[in-house]
């Protein structure tokens, strides 16, 4: 992911994530936790107040943040080995420039009983959407200048708002000052995979690590975990976090709040 200099504001990035206690996010690189069997087994690995534990960050969350906006990337939804979407219509109703600006339909944005976005990096136009809004939630997708003009062509189509940022690849720093600048979004919640995490991470986008640790390991070379994406370049340091809250349950659930430390003169 791409990212763009600069120290206009943006908005408060905490993620929050269920792990296994070897940091994993998922069973296997190839398993989707939306899929029915693979759900089943990660519930089947947290004990039984793992739900009020789930219940009682998402309360805090709210009380401390009231976020506006949850994060996901698209290998949440779709597997690696999936390309962007193919068959769709070439012909658009729009010139190819306009399709390549931010597209936030009224109706959506305006819409009665919205709460939250549901905000989906999604560069190479992967996702097939068969659901645009859940109750509050309503859809919101990520793309980049080099999303191809059939996508976001069907993306309007569709009515699903979107914002573009960065070139190749997402820029995620000038995606979340959009956010801000457009939709008034001061907080966003990164439930995402290793993928995205990582590259947040990496970015210096983070604020806030929420972690609920399930007494389980999973292991295995490769396996998802919570920070994936490229290794620490020669000189570059690792990122230093302040414990704000722990809690061990009764049932061998953890959950840890940390705060990321900003060394001095750094561009948050």
């Amino acid at each position: 992911m791409e990212q763009e200099s600069g120290p206009a504001a943006r908005p408060r990035v905490v993620v929050s994530v269920s792990t296994s206690v070897d940091g994993r996010v998922t069973l296997r690189s190839d398993r989707l936790l939306m899929e029915a069997d693979a759900a089943r087994i990660w519930r089947s690995m947290q004990p039984e107040g793992a739900q009020a534990a789930e219940d009682a960050r998402s309360a805090l969350l709210a009380g401390l943040h009231q976020p506006q906006a949850v994060l996901e990337g698209s290998g949440s939804l779709v597997t690696g080995s999936t390309g962007p979407l193919t068959g769709l219509p070439e012909d658009f109703d729009e010139p190819v420039d306009t399709l390549f600006t931010d597209f936030l339909p009224e109706e959506v944005v305006e819409r009665p009983g919205h709460e939250k976005w549901f905000t989906v990096v999604d560069s190479r136009g992967r996702v097939r959407w068969s659901m645009k809004r859940n109750g509050g939630f309503d859809l919101l997708v990520l793309v980049a200048r080099a999303t191809s003009a059939a996508y976001l062509a069907h993306l309007r189509r569709e009515r699903i708002p979107y914002l573009v940022a960065g070139g190749e690849r997402v820029d995620l720093a000038a995606a979340l000052r959009r956010m801000r600048d457009k939709l008034a979004v001061t907080c966003v919640v990164s439930t995402a995979g290793g993928g995205l995490n990582g590259a947040l991470l990496r970015a210096g986008l983070i604020d806030e690590i929420q972690l609920l640790v399930i007494p389980a390991a999973i292991g295995g070379h490769g396996t998802p975990a919570l920070f994936d994406g490229p290794q620490l370049a020669d000189g570059e340091l690792p990122t230093r976090l302040r414990l704000l809250f722990a809690h061990v349950g009764g049932d061998g659930m953890l959950w840890l709040r940390y705060e990321v430390i900003r060394e001095a003169g750094a561009t948050p």
